[in-house]
């Protein structure tokens, strides 16, 4: 199976937690990688800065999203458990929690919202604000080398030509 994108793992946290007890970050981890039958090499896929496993950060950006929407809450570091909105949510047994569902919620809407002028948009929904960074960095990485590579094969021609006329010279 992929990994899921985060939004596919909104709903299984949230019934995770249903239980109403504190939960780490770590135990969810390990239980949502289970429940979506992810392989050992699944689970050790990197982001590509290579500074994080793919399937913690999407978890990680699931609470994130529903802990500002007030489905979840900190109850210290690293820890973290259902609220009272969050098991109305369930009750109401919704067949997924994404963020078009989430934007009921005014905090959520608010948490969505530009701050600062000219601020980005947030990012496309089935991928993490950190992927969506990774893609920006990777695009502007490739457009750099293309443009270098261009500008290499323009430098090299005239110097090619003058190479070939020297030589002709010579000979």
């Amino acid at each position: 199976m992929a990994i899921p994108d985060y939004q596919t793992i909104m709903l299984p946290l949230l019934k995770f937690t249903g239980d109403g007890q504190e939960h780490s970050l770590r135990e969810t981890i390990d239980f949502l990688a289970h429940e979506f039958n992810l392989s050992d090499e699944e689970r050790k896929e990197l982001l590509p800065s290579g500074s994080q496993a793919t399937f913690d950060n999407r978890v990680g950006w699931a609470r994130t999203y529903m802990k500002k929407a007030g489905l979840l809450e900190s109850t210290r570091r690293g820890y973290f458990c259902i609220t009272a909105r969050g098991k109305k949510v369930l009750v109401q047994n919704p067949q997924k929690v994404n963020v078009k569902f989430l934007k009921q919620f005014p905090e959520f809407v608010e948490f969505q919202k530009p701050k600062k002028k000219g601020e980005i948009d947030p990012p496309p929904i089935d991928i993490t604000p950190e992927e969506s960074l990774e893609v920006a960095y990777q695009e502007l990485h490739d457009g750099l080398a293309s443009e270098l590579l261009q500008t290499v094969k323009r430098l090299e021609k005239p110097a090619m030509a003058g190479l070939t006329e020297s030589s002709r010279k010579i000979n």
